[in-house]
């Protein structure tokens, strides 16, 4: 049985190759060449390209300022709130702060000790609690793209679902770290 796990010197190879341009992600690990679009990451890990994809980290304008109060009216369980604002891990209820650890392991991993949920955190909680669906391969790019254009030190985001990929595509791999 393979060992299951990412790999991070590739991933540190991806992220330090890598540049984000129109949707378009290119890189290379190994000096294999990477190019792919949203519609490539989905067929490749076998996630549909649809649904929810618009990256809101710096631009919350897509959420109007009475949906975002509400949401954190629902996700602070504060239903007299007046004013938007970050809600903390502390005050949201089991079923949303599950939706919630998923959302920044997964959708949009951060590093340890993320205990604020911000607008982008609650609208997408929410909306893996109405079952609505999420574009992941969309969040993702827009995701890789903030992590490899900026100088902030970012975690290598995303390692388990970009080793699924570099395996796709027959990039030789090194030993895996275990998880």
């Amino acid at each position: 049985m393979p060992i299951r796990g990412c790999l991070e010197p590739e991933l540190a190879e991806f992220y330090a190759n890598c540049e984000v341009t129109n949707g378009i992600v290119t890189s290379s690990v190994h000096g294999r060449e990477l190019h792919f679009d949203v519609d490539n990451l989905g067929a490749w890990l076998g996630v549909p390209s649809k649904g929810f994809d618009v990256y809101i980290r710096e631009d919350k304008t897509v959420l109007s300022n009475d949906h975002l109060l509400d949401l954190t009216r629902k996700l602070a369980q504060q239903p007299d709130l007046s004013a938007c604002r970050s809600v903390r891990k502390g005050e949201i209820q089991l079923l949303h702060r599950l939706l919630f650890w998923f959302v920044i392991k997964n959708v949009i991993p951060r590093e340890q000790g993320c205990n604020l949920a911000d607008s982008m955190d609650m609208y997408l909680t929410d909306l893996l609690d109405l079952g609505e669906p999420i574009n992941l391969p969309a969040i993702m790019i827009s995701h890789i793209g903030r992590i490899a254009n900026t100088s902030k030190s970012h975690d290598l985001g995303y390692g388990l679902l970009l080793t699924s990929v570099f395996e796709t595509l027959g990039i030789p791999l090194q030993k895996r770290m275990r998880f």
